[in-house]
Protein backbone atom coordinates (compact mmCIF):
# COMPACT_ATOMS: atom_id res chain seq x y z
CA UNK A 1 0.00 0.00 0.00
CA UNK A 2 1.09 3.41 -1.16
CA UNK A 3 1.74 6.30 1.71
CA UNK A 4 -0.91 8.44 -0.21
CA UNK A 5 -3.69 5.60 -0.02
CA UNK A 6 -2.75 4.43 3.56
CA UNK A 7 -3.33 8.20 4.28
CA UNK A 8 -6.46 8.25 2.71
CA UNK A 9 -8.07 5.15 4.13
CA UNK A 10 -6.75 5.76 7.37
CA UNK A 11 -8.47 9.52 7.76
CA UNK A 12 -11.49 7.85 6.03
CA UNK A 13 -11.82 5.20 8.82
CA UNK A 14 -11.20 8.65 11.21
CA UNK A 15 -13.62 10.66 10.04
CA UNK A 16 -16.20 7.72 9.59
CA UNK A 17 -15.82 6.81 13.12
CA UNK A 18 -16.07 10.54 14.25
CA UNK A 19 -19.41 10.82 12.29
CA UNK A 20 -20.95 7.40 13.55
CA UNK A 21 -19.95 9.06 17.24
CA UNK A 22 -21.97 12.16 16.16
CA UNK A 23 -24.88 10.69 15.42
CA UNK A 24 -24.81 8.44 17.95
CA UNK A 25 -24.70 11.45 20.89
CA UNK A 26 -27.82 13.06 18.93
CA UNK A 27 -29.95 9.38 19.10
CA UNK A 28 -29.00 9.82 22.74
CA UNK A 29 -30.32 13.41 23.50
CA UNK A 30 -33.11 12.44 21.54
CA UNK A 31 -33.85 9.44 23.75
CA UNK A 32 -33.24 11.06 26.49
CA UNK A 33 -36.29 13.27 25.78
CA UNK A 34 -38.80 10.10 26.13
CA UNK A 35 -39.74 9.22 29.56
CA UNK A 36 -38.55 6.33 30.95
CA UNK A 37 -35.86 5.97 28.40
CA UNK A 38 -32.90 2.98 28.46
CA UNK A 39 -30.04 4.84 28.63
CA UNK A 40 -26.71 2.93 26.86
CA UNK A 41 -24.76 2.28 29.46
CA UNK A 42 -21.13 2.15 27.69
CA UNK A 43 -21.72 5.62 25.85
CA UNK A 44 -19.77 7.87 27.57
CA UNK A 45 -16.51 5.49 27.11
CA UNK A 46 -17.38 4.46 23.87
CA UNK A 47 -17.25 8.46 22.95
CA UNK A 48 -14.49 8.99 24.55
CA UNK A 49 -12.32 5.99 23.09
CA UNK A 50 -13.70 7.27 19.44
CA UNK A 51 -12.65 10.34 19.48
CA UNK A 52 -9.57 9.69 20.71
CA UNK A 53 -8.39 5.63 19.25
CA UNK A 54 -9.37 7.19 15.46
CA UNK A 55 -7.31 10.58 15.39
CA UNK A 56 -4.19 8.53 16.57
CA UNK A 57 -4.45 5.46 14.09
CA UNK A 58 -5.07 7.89 11.62
CA UNK A 59 -1.79 9.61 11.92
CA UNK A 60 0.38 6.67 13.06
CA UNK A 61 -0.81 4.99 9.98
CA UNK A 62 -0.72 8.05 7.52
CA UNK A 63 2.10 9.92 8.06
CA UNK A 64 4.97 8.20 9.86
CA UNK A 65 4.68 4.33 9.51
CA UNK A 66 1.92 3.14 7.32
CA UNK A 67 3.26 -0.22 7.46
CA UNK A 68 2.95 -0.81 10.88
CA UNK A 69 0.16 -3.26 12.40
CA UNK A 70 -0.37 -1.44 15.61
CA UNK A 71 -1.72 1.84 13.41
CA UNK A 72 -4.21 0.29 11.56
CA UNK A 73 -5.22 -1.31 15.12
CA UNK A 74 -6.14 1.95 16.33
CA UNK A 75 -7.95 2.85 13.50
CA UNK A 76 -10.11 -0.34 13.45
CA UNK A 77 -10.75 -0.25 17.26
CA UNK A 78 -12.16 3.37 17.19
CA UNK A 79 -14.36 2.25 14.36
CA UNK A 80 -15.58 -0.99 16.35
CA UNK A 81 -16.03 1.50 19.19
CA UNK A 82 -18.47 4.18 17.14
CA UNK A 83 -20.21 1.41 15.40
CA UNK A 84 -21.13 -0.05 18.49
CA UNK A 85 -22.18 3.08 19.81
CA UNK A 86 -23.99 3.83 16.86
CA UNK A 87 -25.97 0.52 16.43
CA UNK A 88 -26.87 0.22 20.14
CA UNK A 89 -28.40 4.13 20.23
CA UNK A 90 -30.32 3.15 17.27
CA UNK A 91 -31.82 0.17 18.44
CA UNK A 92 -32.70 1.52 21.74
CA UNK A 93 -34.32 4.57 19.49
CA UNK A 94 -36.30 2.53 16.72
CA UNK A 95 -37.25 -0.24 19.06
CA UNK A 96 -37.78 1.11 22.77
CA UNK A 97 -37.89 5.13 21.99
CA UNK A 98 -39.62 5.58 19.36
CA UNK A 99 -40.92 1.73 17.94
CA UNK A 100 -40.60 1.94 13.84
CA UNK A 101 -39.95 5.08 13.21
CA UNK A 102 -36.55 4.02 11.61
CA UNK A 103 -35.35 0.98 9.53
CA UNK A 104 -33.25 -2.23 10.32
CA UNK A 105 -33.70 -1.74 14.13
CA UNK A 106 -33.18 -5.35 14.60
CA UNK A 107 -30.42 -5.92 12.65
CA UNK A 108 -28.87 -2.87 14.76
CA UNK A 109 -29.75 -4.52 18.09
CA UNK A 110 -28.45 -8.08 16.12
CA UNK A 111 -24.75 -5.87 16.00
CA UNK A 112 -24.75 -4.94 18.79
CA UNK A 113 -25.15 -7.66 20.66
CA UNK A 114 -21.87 -9.33 19.57
CA UNK A 115 -19.50 -6.94 18.00
CA UNK A 116 -18.31 -5.80 21.49
CA UNK A 117 -16.33 -9.03 21.84
CA UNK A 118 -14.38 -7.72 18.95
CA UNK A 119 -13.76 -4.30 20.20
CA UNK A 120 -12.49 -5.90 23.56
CA UNK A 121 -10.21 -8.02 21.22
CA UNK A 122 -8.91 -5.37 19.43
CA UNK A 123 -7.89 -3.33 22.41
CA UNK A 124 -6.12 -6.87 23.86
CA UNK A 125 -4.01 -7.23 20.49
CA UNK A 126 -3.17 -3.21 21.16
CA UNK A 127 -1.83 -3.72 24.23
CA UNK A 128 -0.26 -6.99 23.29
CA UNK A 129 1.70 -5.56 19.74
CA UNK A 130 2.71 -2.30 21.62
CA UNK A 131 4.79 -0.14 21.12
CA UNK A 132 6.48 -2.62 18.63
CA UNK A 133 3.89 -3.69 16.59
CA UNK A 134 5.14 -7.40 17.22
CA UNK A 135 4.85 -9.72 19.90
CA UNK A 136 6.95 -9.66 22.89
CA UNK A 137 8.27 -12.91 21.98
CA UNK A 138 7.60 -16.23 19.93
CA UNK A 139 6.07 -17.68 22.72
CA UNK A 140 3.19 -15.39 22.70
CA UNK A 141 2.37 -16.60 19.34
CA UNK A 142 -0.50 -19.15 20.90
CA UNK A 143 -1.96 -16.51 23.35
CA UNK A 144 -2.31 -14.45 20.20
CA UNK A 145 -4.09 -17.19 18.25
CA UNK A 146 -6.11 -18.00 20.94
CA UNK A 147 -7.15 -14.65 21.82
CA UNK A 148 -8.62 -14.78 17.81
CA UNK A 149 -10.18 -18.17 18.70
CA UNK A 150 -11.66 -17.13 22.03
CA UNK A 151 -13.05 -13.59 20.26
CA UNK A 152 -14.40 -15.44 17.26
CA UNK A 153 -16.40 -18.26 19.49
CA UNK A 154 -17.56 -15.11 21.74
CA UNK A 155 -18.92 -13.23 19.13
CA UNK A 156 -20.84 -16.52 17.69
CA UNK A 157 -22.15 -17.80 20.75
CA UNK A 158 -23.72 -13.88 21.50
CA UNK A 159 -24.94 -13.86 18.26
CA UNK A 160 -26.98 -16.93 18.14
CA UNK A 161 -28.29 -17.48 21.92
CA UNK A 162 -31.75 -16.58 21.82
CA UNK A 163 -33.22 -14.22 24.86
CA UNK A 164 -32.85 -10.40 25.48
CA UNK A 165 -29.86 -8.37 24.78
CA UNK A 166 -28.28 -7.15 27.77
CA UNK A 167 -25.75 -4.55 26.10
CA UNK A 168 -29.41 -2.49 25.12
CA UNK A 169 -31.54 -3.49 27.69
CA UNK A 170 -34.39 -5.97 27.29
CA UNK A 171 -34.55 -6.00 23.46
CA UNK A 172 -34.64 -9.59 22.34
CA UNK A 173 -32.23 -10.90 19.81
CA UNK A 174 -33.65 -10.91 16.62
CA UNK A 175 -31.38 -13.96 15.22
CA UNK A 176 -31.60 -15.76 18.35
CA UNK A 177 -31.92 -19.74 17.47
CA UNK A 178 -34.37 -21.09 19.83
CA UNK A 179 -33.15 -24.68 19.69
CA UNK A 180 -30.40 -23.54 22.10
CA UNK A 181 -30.72 -23.29 26.03
CA UNK A 182 -32.29 -19.76 26.75
CA UNK A 183 -28.98 -18.88 29.15
CA UNK A 184 -27.98 -15.78 27.63
CA UNK A 185 -27.47 -13.94 30.64
CA UNK A 186 -24.74 -16.77 31.70
CA UNK A 187 -23.45 -16.80 28.08
CA UNK A 188 -22.52 -13.40 27.96
CA UNK A 189 -21.57 -13.15 31.88
CA UNK A 190 -18.50 -16.11 30.71
CA UNK A 191 -17.73 -14.13 27.81
CA UNK A 192 -17.12 -10.72 29.66
CA UNK A 193 -15.10 -12.58 32.27
CA UNK A 194 -12.98 -14.37 29.18
CA UNK A 195 -12.44 -11.46 27.62
CA UNK A 196 -11.33 -9.37 30.60
CA UNK A 197 -8.88 -11.85 31.69
CA UNK A 198 -7.14 -11.71 28.10
CA UNK A 199 -7.13 -7.92 28.67
CA UNK A 200 -5.54 -8.70 31.74
CA UNK A 201 -2.94 -10.99 30.24
CA UNK A 202 -2.25 -8.94 27.82
CA UNK A 203 -0.67 -6.07 29.90
CA UNK A 204 1.02 -8.82 32.05
CA UNK A 205 2.97 -9.00 28.32
CA UNK A 206 3.51 -5.31 28.52
CA UNK A 207 5.07 -5.90 32.40
CA UNK A 208 7.00 -8.66 30.85
CA UNK A 209 7.79 -6.43 27.79
CA UNK A 210 9.35 -3.58 30.14
CA UNK A 211 11.28 -5.81 32.23
CA UNK A 212 13.79 -6.94 28.81
CA UNK A 213 13.51 -3.63 27.04
CA UNK A 214 15.92 -1.52 26.41
CA UNK A 215 16.53 2.49 26.79
CA UNK A 216 14.17 3.52 23.88
CA UNK A 217 11.31 0.93 24.05
CA UNK A 218 11.60 1.35 28.26
CA UNK A 219 10.59 5.07 27.64
CA UNK A 220 7.89 4.36 24.82
CA UNK A 221 6.34 2.07 27.62
CA UNK A 222 5.96 4.61 30.09
CA UNK A 223 4.12 6.89 28.52
CA UNK A 224 1.28 4.23 28.27
CA UNK A 225 2.32 2.79 32.15
CA UNK A 226 1.78 6.83 32.79
CA UNK A 227 -1.49 7.08 31.54
CA UNK A 228 -3.03 3.75 32.63
CA UNK A 229 -1.95 4.71 36.16
CA UNK A 230 -3.51 8.05 35.83
CA UNK A 231 -7.00 5.97 34.75
CA UNK A 232 -6.63 3.80 37.84
CA UNK A 233 -6.15 6.32 40.32
CA UNK A 234 -9.16 8.18 38.66
CA UNK A 235 -11.36 4.96 38.71
CA UNK A 236 -10.53 4.27 42.23
CA UNK A 237 -10.92 7.52 44.01
CA UNK A 238 -14.42 8.15 42.04
CA UNK A 239 -16.45 4.88 42.59
CA UNK A 240 -14.92 2.82 46.07
CA UNK A 241 -13.27 5.35 47.56
CA UNK A 242 -15.69 7.97 47.22
CA UNK A 243 -18.88 5.87 47.41
CA UNK A 244 -17.41 4.31 50.82
CA UNK A 245 -16.51 7.45 52.25
CA UNK A 246 -19.85 9.07 50.95
CA UNK A 247 -17.93 12.08 49.27
CA UNK A 248 -19.91 13.73 46.51
CA UNK A 249 -17.28 16.41 46.00
CA UNK A 250 -14.63 13.65 45.95
CA UNK A 251 -16.54 12.13 43.20
CA UNK A 252 -16.54 14.47 41.06
CA UNK A 253 -12.90 16.19 41.74
CA UNK A 254 -11.58 12.51 40.98
CA UNK A 255 -13.73 12.16 37.54
CA UNK A 256 -11.42 14.63 35.86
CA UNK A 257 -8.31 12.52 36.44
CA UNK A 258 -10.82 9.76 35.23
CA UNK A 259 -11.58 11.48 31.86
CA UNK A 260 -8.03 12.57 31.45
CA UNK A 261 -6.47 8.84 31.28
CA UNK A 262 -8.99 7.79 29.40
CA UNK A 263 -8.14 10.02 26.81
CA UNK A 264 -4.58 9.81 27.45
CA UNK A 265 -4.01 5.96 27.20
CA UNK A 266 -4.60 5.95 23.25
CA UNK A 267 -2.63 9.73 23.13
CA UNK A 268 0.60 8.40 24.94
CA UNK A 269 0.47 5.11 22.91
CA UNK A 270 0.63 7.24 19.95
CA UNK A 271 3.23 9.57 21.29
CA UNK A 272 5.46 6.21 22.24
CA UNK A 273 5.06 4.88 18.75
CA UNK A 274 6.00 8.17 16.63
CA UNK A 275 8.62 9.11 19.63
CA UNK A 276 7.77 12.40 19.85
CA UNK A 277 9.60 14.18 22.84
CA UNK A 278 10.05 10.53 23.76
CA UNK A 279 12.19 11.34 26.99
CA UNK A 280 9.96 13.98 28.07
CA UNK A 281 7.76 11.28 30.06
CA UNK A 282 10.71 11.09 33.25
CA UNK A 283 9.91 14.88 33.61
CA UNK A 284 6.16 14.54 33.52
CA UNK A 285 6.37 11.61 35.93
CA UNK A 286 8.35 13.66 38.17
CA UNK A 287 6.41 16.84 38.43
CA UNK A 288 3.09 14.27 38.99
CA UNK A 289 5.02 12.92 41.92
CA UNK A 290 5.85 16.32 43.54
CA UNK A 291 2.42 18.19 42.87
CA UNK A 292 0.38 15.04 43.66
CA UNK A 293 2.13 14.50 46.92
CA UNK A 294 2.23 18.34 47.63
CA UNK A 295 -1.82 18.51 47.40
CA UNK A 296 -2.30 15.26 49.57
CA UNK A 297 0.05 16.99 52.37
CA UNK A 298 -1.58 20.66 51.65
CA UNK A 299 -5.10 19.25 51.57
CA UNK A 300 -4.24 17.09 54.99
CA UNK A 301 -3.05 20.31 56.46
CA UNK A 302 -5.80 22.65 55.56
CA UNK A 303 -8.71 20.25 56.69
CA UNK A 304 -6.43 19.40 59.66
CA UNK A 305 -5.79 23.02 60.73
CA UNK A 306 -9.18 24.06 59.85
CA UNK A 307 -10.73 21.50 62.00
CA UNK A 308 -8.99 22.42 65.02
CA UNK A 309 -8.97 25.89 64.57
CA UNK A 310 -12.88 25.53 64.58
CA UNK A 311 -13.15 23.56 67.59
CA UNK A 312 -10.79 25.32 69.83
CA UNK A 313 -12.90 28.46 68.70
CA UNK A 314 -16.10 26.45 69.63
CA UNK A 315 -14.17 26.09 73.23
CA UNK A 316 -13.22 29.65 73.82
CA UNK A 317 -16.87 31.79 71.95
CA UNK A 318 -18.95 28.80 72.10
CA UNK A 319 -19.42 29.46 68.56
CA UNK A 320 -16.98 28.76 64.93
CA UNK A 321 -14.98 31.75 63.46
CA UNK A 322 -14.27 32.37 59.52
CA UNK A 323 -10.83 33.08 61.51
CA UNK A 324 -10.14 29.55 61.30
CA UNK A 325 -10.33 29.17 57.27
CA UNK A 326 -7.96 32.74 57.17
CA UNK A 327 -5.53 31.48 58.81
CA UNK A 328 -5.84 27.74 57.82
CA UNK A 329 -5.10 29.23 54.07
CA UNK A 330 -2.45 31.45 55.56
CA UNK A 331 -0.54 28.65 56.58
CA UNK A 332 -0.85 26.73 53.34
CA UNK A 333 0.69 30.06 50.89
CA UNK A 334 3.61 29.77 53.36
CA UNK A 335 4.16 26.16 53.31
CA UNK A 336 3.86 26.04 49.64
CA UNK A 337 7.57 26.70 48.27
CA UNK A 338 9.05 25.32 51.56
CA UNK A 339 7.10 21.52 51.29
CA UNK A 340 7.76 21.20 47.65
CA UNK A 341 11.51 21.78 47.40
CA UNK A 342 11.61 18.69 50.38
CA UNK A 343 9.11 17.03 48.55
CA UNK A 344 11.05 17.42 45.43
CA UNK A 345 14.58 16.38 47.28
CA UNK A 346 13.04 13.72 48.40
CA UNK A 347 11.32 11.96 45.22
CA UNK A 348 14.69 13.05 42.93
CA UNK A 349 16.65 11.45 45.99
CA UNK A 350 14.92 8.56 46.43
CA UNK A 351 13.42 7.94 42.31
CA UNK A 352 15.87 9.83 40.25
CA UNK A 353 19.09 9.14 42.35
CA UNK A 354 21.58 9.11 39.49
CA UNK A 355 20.60 12.25 38.18
CA UNK A 356 20.44 13.58 41.73
CA UNK A 357 23.80 12.90 42.11
CA UNK A 358 24.66 14.05 38.67
CA UNK A 359 23.18 17.48 39.67
CA UNK A 360 24.49 17.54 42.73
CA UNK A 361 28.36 17.04 41.29
CA UNK A 362 27.71 19.34 39.00
CA UNK A 363 26.81 22.00 41.42
CA UNK A 364 29.85 21.17 43.36
CA UNK A 365 32.12 21.17 40.22
CA UNK A 366 30.72 24.92 39.22
CA UNK A 367 31.02 26.02 43.49
CA UNK A 368 35.12 24.94 42.72
CA UNK A 369 35.45 26.54 38.70
CA UNK A 370 34.92 30.01 40.50
CA UNK A 371 37.71 29.26 43.16
CA UNK A 372 40.31 27.11 41.25
CA UNK A 373 43.00 29.12 39.03
CA UNK A 374 45.46 25.84 38.54
CA UNK A 375 45.11 24.66 34.68
CA UNK A 376 45.91 21.49 35.23
CA UNK A 377 44.19 20.45 38.31
CA UNK A 378 41.09 22.33 36.47
CA UNK A 379 41.10 19.97 33.30
CA UNK A 380 41.88 16.92 36.00
CA UNK A 381 38.55 17.76 38.02
CA UNK A 382 36.64 18.44 34.50
CA UNK A 383 37.85 14.89 33.24
CA UNK A 384 36.88 13.41 36.50
CA UNK A 385 33.32 15.27 36.70
CA UNK A 386 32.57 14.44 32.70
CA UNK A 387 33.65 10.37 33.77
CA UNK A 388 31.03 10.61 37.06
CA UNK A 389 28.35 12.05 34.92
CA UNK A 390 28.31 11.20 31.66
CA UNK A 391 30.13 8.05 31.75
CA UNK A 392 31.64 7.89 28.37
CA UNK A 393 34.37 5.32 26.74
CA UNK A 394 36.85 8.19 26.23
CA UNK A 395 37.58 11.52 26.97
CA UNK A 396 40.03 13.75 25.11
CA UNK A 397 40.43 17.84 25.59
CA UNK A 398 41.73 20.27 24.06
CA UNK A 399 42.85 23.91 25.08
CA UNK A 400 43.07 27.10 22.47
CA UNK A 401 46.03 28.25 21.95
CA UNK A 402 45.52 32.25 21.72
CA UNK A 403 48.33 34.96 19.74
CA UNK A 404 49.46 36.17 22.98
CA UNK A 405 50.13 33.05 24.97
CA UNK A 406 54.29 31.65 25.20
CA UNK A 407 55.34 28.98 23.65
CA UNK A 408 54.76 26.65 26.31
CA UNK A 409 51.14 26.73 26.23
CA UNK A 410 50.96 24.76 23.53
CA UNK A 411 53.40 22.17 25.26
CA UNK A 412 51.05 22.35 28.11
CA UNK A 413 47.78 21.87 25.76
CA UNK A 414 49.67 18.50 24.24
CA UNK A 415 50.54 17.63 27.91
CA UNK A 416 47.00 17.78 28.71
CA UNK A 417 45.13 15.84 26.09
CA UNK A 418 47.33 13.38 25.94
CA UNK A 419 46.56 13.05 29.93
CA UNK A 420 42.93 13.33 29.84
CA UNK A 421 42.64 10.25 26.59
CA UNK A 422 41.98 6.99 28.24
CA UNK A 423 40.99 3.90 27.25
CA UNK A 424 37.12 2.48 26.78
CA UNK A 425 36.80 0.65 30.69
CA UNK A 426 36.26 -3.01 30.31
CA UNK A 427 32.98 -3.32 31.83
CA UNK A 428 31.26 -0.23 29.53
Amino acid sequence: MSKRTASWLAWSMCALSLALTALSLLLLALIMTYPDAYIFDHWFDSTLAAISFSPVGAVIASRSLPSNLIGWLFCATGLVFAVVHFAAQYAVFTLVAEPGSLPAGEAAAWISSWLWVVQLGLVAFLFLLFPTGGLPGSRWRWFAWLTVLLVLVGAVMLAFSPGPIIVIGSIENPLGVEGLPNVYGLVFRLVELVMNTLMFVALISLVIRLRRARQIERQQIKWFVYATALTLSGAILTYPVSDAIGSVWLKWIAFVPLIVGVLAIPISMGIAILRYRLYEIDLIINRTLVYGLLTVMLGLVYFGSVTALQYLFSLLTGQGNTLAIVASTLAIAALFNPLRRRIQGFIDHRFYRRKYNVRKTLEAFGSKLRDETDLEKLCEDLGEVVDETMQPSHISLWLSSFPSSSPNRSESSSEVRSSMQSEPPPHR
